[in-house]
């Protein structure tokens, strides 16, 4: 997960060099998430390969904290101001001159890798974005992109699974564990969850053949013998992982490393993950959305100014799917 951290930055250069203002929520110094301020900033404008896009919806993720922090900016050589927001969802008020796949007036949503989405306008690369789901409202759209693409990567991509396998997933009612649950079972898998007490029926809701409550019962008295675990948690969690693995299976994480020599000694395979953006993928993910396979879960949205309240409860990595920051009205 570090990965994305440093990729989840956005440059002084984004910002763009028109006058024109928008709001935006922009942090000029790394920090707690009161640093970010509500304020005007001038209008991104897009480079050849770029789309303009005036934001509906952003997403909310449990990484904005640590871009705000400033953690990772010595490593992966940020800068300051930033825009964060990076599941981008709105219409395309202009594109870039090599722009093909889009036109003025269209609805996207895509991930955009340097983020800027917390704001009126922000840009996305035209290979970042694909078309809204009809199905959806912006608010859902915005929930999906950073989060559903990092459950297909890890499980499609990586983990290559196929129907009939086992996966268990850690945090099934989280942003990419809801993901996860929802693509698994079109993927035609056999799906066991974990989540508290209070998320056991959106597990189920999510289509998970076995729901666990981890706050009272081992995963491992339950899960043997899977082909595939997405691990989001780390710590304990992934440790205790390894053994429950069918010998040629995966574990995929997000927020760790997987010890070799566990892998080793049990004959199995572990990668980490960090979510990329991908067009095509998520173009992929939207006919799973609009053939009702799945659904975006909301449980809270915000207004732009409301940014550091959003990041405070993204911090508590305790939100049923995901949170949302609504910009603008849904077009009619």
């Amino acid at each position: 997960m570090r990965h994305i951290f440093g990729l989840l930055f956005l440059s002084a250069a984004a910002f763009g060099q028109t006058n024109a203002p928008m709001k935006a929520v922009v942090a000029h110094e790394y920090g707690a998430p009161e640093v970010l301020k509500y304020e005007d900033a001038p209008r991104p404008e897009p480079k050849e390969t770029e789309l303009l896009v005036r934001v509906i919806a952003c997403g909310v993720n449990p990484a904005d904290p640590l871009v705000i922090s400033g953690r990772f900016a010595k490593e992966f050589g940020t800068h300051l101001p930033l825009i964060p927001g990076y599941d981008v969802a709105g219409v395309v008020e202009k594109i870039g001159a090599k722009v093909t796949k889009f036109k003025k007036g269209d609805a996207v949503y895509g991930y955009a890798l340097f983020g800027g989405g917390w704001a009126e306008y922000a840009v996305l690369a035209e290979n970042e974005a694909a078309l809204k789901p009809k199905t959806t409202t912006f608010i859902e759209a915005a929930a999906v992109p950073l989060a559903a693409l990092t459950a297909w990567q890890s499980l499609i991509d990586i983990a290559k699974l196929s129907a009939g396998q086992t996966v268990l997933i850690h945090g099934g009612s989280g942003g990419v564990g809801s993901f996860a649950v929802q693509i698994a079972k079109a993927r035609g898998a056999r799906v066991i969850a974990t989540a508290s007490t209070a998320n056991q029926d959106l597990l189920k809701q999510l289509g998970a053949d076995v729901a666990i409550d981890y706050t009272k019962t081992k995963f491992e008295d339950v899960a043997k013998d899977v082909d595939v675990v997405l691990d989001p948690v780390g710590r304990d969690t992934l440790a205790r992982s390894y053994p429950i693995v069918k010998k040629g299976g995966i574990i995929t994480t997000l927020v760790s490393r997987p010890d070799q020599a566990q892998l080793d000694k049990y004959g199995i395979r572990g990668t980490s993950i960090s979510g990329k953006p991908d067009g095509n993928e998520l173009a992929e993910i939207t006919k799973l959305i609009e053939a009702g396979k799945i659904k975006p879960i909301v449980s809270q949205t915000f207004p732009l100014a409301d940014a550091v309240k959003a990041t405070q409860q993204a911090e508590t990595h305790h939100t049923r799917g995901k949170l949302v920051i609504k910009i603008a009205d849904e077009p009619k």
